[in-house]
């Protein structure tokens, strides 16, 4: 990974927003994502108790993927409508999935989820990424796939070659050099994943 162009990108960005994200100019930007607001509602809708009740799950699952910011318009409805024509059983595994994603083995519940979204062609990262994000904000990471594409190469990051379809071994390596690069640069630029990967975006030639 190339630091020298991460502390450029640092330099630069702090030269505009001395405060970083708590900088005024930011918040207004801030305003639009409410992370910290998705991030209070996704913790209390996916909570391990709220997975007593199935259909809460599914209903709060599409509020949060209609609420977030980061998951494209066109991608919004068709998820719900996917979630909707579920079979019972399909249903069973995408909550088991989503369940052993946020609180259990990560990458059993990774895999079920990308099975089932595969069979309805909506295996998108922006689909599977975005509530572990908000669910642990400092720990995982959103995958926005124009934005890792220009992460990876600008940056330099390596053993990363971006591929359209999830993969949980993409997601882990992405993840864990992100979490690595946060560690180079100022807390203001990275109170969260998403907020720190947003720093990386705006600071790419052209924009992810």
């Amino acid at each position: 990974m190339n630091l020298e162009k991460l502390q450029i990108a640092q330099q630069d960005f702090l030269r505009v927003y001395p405060q970083g994200f708590q900088d005024p100019k930011m918040a207004e930007l801030a305003k639009k994502h409410q992370v910290d607001k998705m991030t209070d509602f996704v913790l209390d809708v996916f909570s391990r108790d709220q997975f007593n009740i199935p259909e809460r799950i599914l209903e709060n699952w599409t509020k949060a993927i209609s609420r977030s910011s980061m998951v494209s318009m066109f991608e919004k409805p068709k998820f719900k409508n996917m979630l909707h024509d579920l079979s019972a059983h399909e249903k069973d595994l995408m909550i088991n999935g989503l369940y052993e994603l946020l609180h259990g083995d990560a990458e059993v519940g990774f895999n079920a989820q990308l099975d089932i979204l595969k069979q309805y062609k909506l295996a998108k990262w922006s689909l599977i990424s975005a509530v572990p994000a908000y669910f642990k904000p400092q720990q995982e990471v959103f995958i926005k796939p124009t934005t890792a594409k220009g992460v990876i190469k600008y940056f330099e990051l390596p053993n990363l070659i971006y591929q359209p379809t999830p993969s949980w071994d993409f997601y882990c390596e992405y993840r864990k050099q992100i979490l690595a690069l946060m560690n180079f640069v100022d807390k203001q630029l990275a109170p969260n994943t998403a907020a720190f990967c947003g720093f990386l975006m705006m600071s790419l030639p052209n924009k992810g």
